[in-house]
C-alpha cells in the first residue's frame, strides 16, 4: 500500500469547490463549506476522493482538524494525480 502525505491549505466559504494552486509544496484547495462542526473537513475528504479518485477511506487527516492548515495521508495504491496544471 503506497502512503503519499500531502500539505493542504484550506480555504472554507469560497464560492466554488476548486484547486487553486500548488507552490512551496503545499496544496492550495478552496471550497464551499464552512468550517463549523467538522464540515469543512468532511469536505475537504470528498472533494480529494474525487479529485485523485479514490475512496474516502483511504484519505486520512493526520493535522490539522482545527485549522486551515493540514496534513493529509492518503493510503492508496491507484491514486490518480489530476492532469491539471497549477498557477
Amino acid at each position: 500500500m503506497q502512503k503519499t502525505l500531502l500539505k493542504i491549505k484550506v480555504t472554507p466559504r469560497s464560492s466554488k469547490n476548486e484547486v487553486k494552486e500548488f507552490s512551496e509544496g503545499v496544496l492550495k484547495i478552496r471550497l464551499t463549506s464552512p468550517p463549523t462542526n467538522g464540515k469543512a473537513n468532511e469536505h475537504l475528504v470528498k472533494f480529494l476522493a474525487e479529485i485523485f479518485d479514490i475512496k474516502k477511506s483511504d484519505i486520512k487527516i493526520v493535522s490539522g482538524f482545527k485549522s486551515r492548515e493540514k496534513l493529509i495521508e492518503i493510503c492508496s495504491e491507484n491514486i490518480k494525480f489530476p492532469n491539471q496544471k497549477f498557477k
